[in-house]
């Protein structure tokens, strides 16, 4: 056992409490601007895709972060790392909310990302030395819960703050909840042993990773608006984002000591865990940003009412997460994995027979019950992945499988929003198509056309448009949770550990 492993804090439940807290205000800003979107877009006087930025901004930064906190913990040290990350992180949140265009929020939300890239993988690597190694399931139960309850409250908070307060005190928020993270975790881990290094830094590695990422973001986000391929800008983006990243990983897999180690694909669980992990969260992710927008903009919700409406999927993991962590070593976590994705992909067929008179009950039922596979889903995956790495393989492993988790919430952002305008107008123009002269249904009141008949017309053809697109939507991640739940049967049985 090594001394950090044998290292115990004065406090634990204390200690444990303050780092969870750093990483929920981390989780919990991936969606805390999900239900202020509208407000936010409207104030700064830009549209729903623009607004999208805030979301994408914060994550890929995130991301990109992520690679580079294995390097600064060997360096530096764990903890010193993890409250210098929640001090950035407080300073950028205030900057996020004094600013006064989109273009200062999303720099700020940008910097904000990359202060918080350590705070995830650092949490579970604190948590997992700090806890015996028989009730590490516990420590990852516990980042588990965190990892669902973020999100949860996120709509929530957002939508309360915003519409009581101002938008800006979304970001505000985390000053004084960061500072009390950061004053427990100096007083509790002060003498915890760390085992610093002077690691060599693959600048060539990272910045390859940087411009591809980036670059590949940039097309997401700005392709819909730019038409894709018939801009060559998007055309020349997209290259070079290809070669960026195909020199990246040709780079990180020759390199002595990579930024990103990508050897770590060629352990089993860690591979499949990994991708079934960010492709599983990609899918969560969509449906956290889609449904508060479609409550808002289509059935009039308030930001309030809208993440009341999302947050019962959070009650049930809070109940489920400590007993699996407590219990969760005699389980088969394959098992427990693939029932995740059953009764997400449930969930998301649910909301496929939606309509424009659903009610809030039905909303918060299925919310409810796609729950259970927000508890199955997190800790087991988690597990599987981290199964079989040990030493400095597990910070590794921590931060590349958070990495590739982050880009995928990222991308999916963009992607969802994309999606989601592009059917609505196809949906829009084949509906149209249904209001002319030669359609008996309409003929009559065509025959006179008043401003008032005509706009009409257009907000209904608009909303059962935007309603189609939305089920659209939910019936590919219907499909995405069935074509991913055979997968998990790829990954070996996790060895059980003593309790």
């Amino acid at each position: 056992m090594s001394q950090q492993e044998g290292f115990r804090p004065a406090n634990m439940a204390l200690c444990v409490f303050a780092i969870a807290l750093g990483v929920f205000m981390q989780v919990l800003d991936t969606t805390i601007a999900n239900v202020s979107l509208p407000t936010i877009s409207g104030s700064m006087g830009v549209s729903f895709n623009q607004g999208t930025w805030v979301i994408t901004s914060f994550t890929v930064c995130n991301a990109i972060g992520l690679p580079i906190t294995s390097w600064l913990s060997r360096r530096f040290g764990e903890v010193p790392l993890y409250t210098a990350a929640l001090l950035s992180f407080i300073t950028t949140s205030f900057l996020c909310g004094i600013s006064q265009n989109m273009a200062e929020l999303v720099v700020f939300r940008a910097l904000q990302g990359l202060s918080a890239a350590p705070l995830f993988p650092m949490s579970q690597v604190l948590l997992m030395s700090i806890f015996p190694r028989a009730k590490r399931g516990m420590a990852l139960a516990l980042i588990g819960m965190v990892a669902v309850v973020g999100p949860i409250v996120g709509p929530i908070l957002g939508g309360w703050l915003t519409y009581n307060y101002s938008w800006p005190w979304i970001f505000f928020i985390n000053i004084p909840v960061g500072l009390f993270s950061v004053s427990v975790i100096l007083a509790q881990l002060k003498n915890r042993p760390q085992q610093k290094t002077k690691p060599k830094l693959d600048i060539i590695g990272l910045t390859a990773m940087v411009l591809g990422v980036g670059a590949l973001q940039l097309v997401l986000d700005k392709g819909n608006d730019l038409d894709w391929f018939s801009n060559q800008w998007i055309i020349l983006g997209s290259v070079f984002a290809a070669i960026m990243l195909i020199f990246m990983i040709i780079w990180e897999l020759t390199d002595e000591h990579p930024a990103i180690n990508l050897r770590l694909f060629t352990n089993r669980n860690f591979c499949i865990g990994t991708i079934l992990l960010t492709l599983g969260y990609a899918g969560f992710f969509s449906i956290n940003l889609i449904l508060p927008q479609w409550l808002q903009t289509q059935l009039g919700y308030t930001a309030l009412w809208a993440g009341l409406a999302a947050a019962p999927m959070g009650i049930l993991p809070l109940v489920m997460s400590p007993l699996l962590g407590k219990f969760g070593h005699r389980m088969d976590m394959r098992w427990l994995a693939g029932g995740s994705f059953v009764v997400i992909g449930i969930s998301c067929y649910l909301r496929t027979l939606f309509n424009l008179d659903i009610d809030f009950a039905t909303i918060a039922l299925i919310q409810l019950f796609m729950g259970i596979g927000i508890a199955l889903f997190f800790m087991p995956m988690t597990t599987i992945l981290m199964s079989d790495l040990n030493g400095p393989h597990i910070a590794d492993g921590a931060s590349l499988s958070t990495f590739i988790r982050t880009l995928g919430a990222s991308f999916a952002s963009s992607l969802t929003a994309w999606i989601w305008a592009r059917n609505s107008s196809v949906h829009h123009a084949v509906l149209s198509e249904q209001i002319s002269a030669y359609n008996p249904l309409v003929a009559q009141q065509l025959q006179t056309p008043t401003t008032a008949t005509l706009m009409n017309y257009n907000q209904t053809v608009t909303s059962q448009g935007l309603m189609m697109s939305t089920i659209d939507l939910f019936a590919m991640l219907t499909l995405l949770f069935i074509v991913l739940t055979p997968f998990i049967f790829f990954t070996k049985k996790a060895a059980k550990e003593e309790a």
